[in-house]
């Protein structure tokens, strides 16, 4: 491990009120007496007590600040960590750091203050996945959910497994050690019934759609032919006048976005050209980018102008999206419905259930479609693994575990199934860091931003 004293500023960088500027290391302390001046009679130099003074460096004062040392253990990394809060200037940050780095500090890597606190036992590799994960979250749910996993929640749920996954393995070294005392087929009968179910348990632990909504929010497509009012419906739905709206068709040439929180879930709005034959190039490429976007979004919204009868362009549409996630909005429900549209609905395989009468002119239905996104995200974060990472390896886990309980019953020996076994346990080893390798570290912490 990294024995240095490292340095970087643990806040974004630009113009700002404060700025913060952290040291993790044997020489934390050191460094700090060396450039800190205490103002007054205070105390100074007592464990977790923020002080007041200047920076001073080659005689000139660089700032006033305040200060704090956190001495090992008790602090985020285990080591003398030392933070300095300063004014948040570029210039004056600058002058600071680089008087911390020349009284012997070396830069941090991005994530190596979380490395560290990972690499001295404060936190397990699942809680310093979180802490990145907490940092990104683009809302409430995901936010929570990464909290989640840094209290400990996947961590609980991992050590469970493996507790019973080494419990069964106790069976099997039983079996193989012990023949005379214990028949193969006896054990077989306990143990192989159990693996499913662990492999059962791990599989339902992994919800990557709910991980993908976490993340990256909910992706909604607004599509429809021009004029059917899709951009009317992501104004209304944002609040604002972000797409222009006139009885002109083909106004939108490209796509048009925005993003609303629902219940704490970040839904993203796209509003497409309107789809139809067009000779225009411009028209055209506006076209192929909305089948595009409506070909990789969680969920297509179609509108339907409800006082024109639809026709061969709609049809086309609903031939593009059959098979999805899709709602079908019937809008311009004030102006009356034409005689054409209902007797069209008819013959259409649409879902009742998948339909929504609205009008973005008079507002009416918006609250419905709200929820009707909402109920859509599902509950994201609920199930114990939310991250990539975690749950390919509780997929490798599940699928090594269903093949040991395969094994058993085709009558293989047990020793070959205990080879599965221990894939499965150090899968799940690879997810809490008790089973990692220095690649491993290299990959999970490159995500991080320096200073965390």
């Amino acid at each position: 491990m990294n024995t240095s004293t490292i340095a970087a500023l643990a806040t974004p960088p630009g113009r700002g009120g404060l700025a913060v500027i952290r040291i993790s290391g044997r020489e934390a302390e050191d460094i700090l007496r060396r450039l800190f001046v205490p103002a007054g009679r205070q105390e100074v130099f007592l464990d977790r007590m923020l002080m007041y003074g200047h920076i001073v460096a080659e005689g000139r004062v660089l700032d006033e600040c305040m200060a704090v040392i956190m001495r090992a253990p008790r602090s985020y990394t285990r080591e003398d960590v030392v933070e300095i809060q300063v004014h948040g200037g570029e210039m004056v940050v600058d002058s600071i750091l680089k008087a911390v780095l020349a009284a012997g500090a070396v830069p941090a890597q991005p994530g190596e203050f979380t490395r560290r606190a990972f690499e001295n036992g404060r936190i397990d590799l699942s809680q310093a996945e979180a802490v990145m994960q907490l940092i990104s979250a683009t809302g409430q749910q995901a936010a929570g959910a990464a909290l989640r996993q840094l209290q400990g929640g996947t961590l609980r749920f991992v050590k469970e497994a493996q507790q019973d996954l080494i419990a069964l393995m106790a069976g099997v070294t039983a079996a193989i050690d012990y023949p005379e005392e214990i028949e193969e087929a006896e054990a077989v009968g306990e143990i192989a019934p159990a693996l499913t179910a662990l492999s059962d348990r791990l599989a339902a632990a992994c919800d990557r759609q709910g991980a993908k909504v976490l993340e990256e929010g909910l992706q909604v497509v607004i599509c429809g032919k021009p004029n059917a009012g899709k951009s009317s419906l992501l104004n209304a739905l944002l609040m604002e006048d972000r797409a222009i709206v006139t009885d002109i068709p083909g106004t939108t040439r490209d796509t048009v976005a925005g993003s609303i929180i629902i219940d704490g879930i970040r839904v993203h709005l796209t509003d497409t050209a309107g789809i139809r034959d067009s000779g225009e190039t411009v028209e055209r490429i506006g076209v192929q980018r909305a089948r595009e976007a409506i070909i990789s979004a969680d969920v297509r919204l179609m509108v339907l102008d409800m006082g024109q009868e639809p026709d061969h362009e709609d049809e086309a549409i609903l031939s593009l999206i059959k098979g999805r996630d899709n709602l079908y909005v019937f809008n311009k429900s004030d102006l009356g419905e034409h005689p054409g549209f209902a007797a069209w609905l008819k013959g259409q395989a649409i879902p009742v259930d998948a339909a929504m009468t609205l009008s973005t002119l008079a507002g009416t239905g918006l609250d419905a479609l709200r929820q009707w996104l909402r109920q859509t995200a599902g509950n994201p974060g609920e199930n114990a693994l939310t991250l990539a990472r975690h749950m390919n390896l509780a997929r490798q886990a599940a699928d090594a575990l269903k093949k040991a309980a395969r094994a058993m019953a085709e009558g293989l020996p047990l020793d070959l199934c205990a080879v599965d076994l221990n894939e499965a346990l150090a899968a799940l080893g690879q997810i809490t860091g008790d089973n990692f390798s220095e690649a491993l570290l290299d990959e999970v912490f490159s995500t991080f931003c320096v200073g965390k």
